[in-house]
């Protein structure tokens, strides 16, 4: 089992930034990659970011050249710099974690954190 703890939400102006963090607990070892999704209303859940333990890094498209993953594997957190935020950048961001299933050591499991909300004004 794995669980995620986030924080870091919050109101920003465009123009800001806002850092996330995502501390993992429980059975670290058995995660391979962790990364950000976030839902704004009426909308569905997309990949912001996502890093591997090799720190192979992927970003959607919308965030690329603004937002920053990166991963510090000793304190098994994950952090998502936000700069240059817009309005649209508005939504519920949620940590993700996929960890090997430790049941059967033959498939990955997801892993998601409480969310936190991420509010730009224009």
């Amino acid at each position: 089992q794995v669980q995620l703890v986030e924080s870091g939400g919050g109101l920003v102006q465009a123009g800001g930034s806002l850092r996330l963090s995502c501390a993992a607990s429980g059975s670290t070892f058995s995660i391979n990659a962790m990364g950000w999704y976030r839902q704004a209303p009426q909308k569905q859940r997309e990949l912001v970011a996502r890093i591997t333990n090799g720190g192979s890094t992927k970003y959607a498209d919308s965030v690329k050249g603004r937002f920053t993953i990166s991963r510090d594997n000793a304190e098994n957190t994950v952090y998502l710099q936000m700069n240059s935020l817009k309005p649209e950048d508005t939504a519920v961001y949620y940590c993700n974690a996929v960890a090997l299933t430790i049941a059967t050591l033959d498939g990955m499991d997801d892993y998601w954190g409480q969310g936190t909300q991420v509010t730009v004004s224009s």
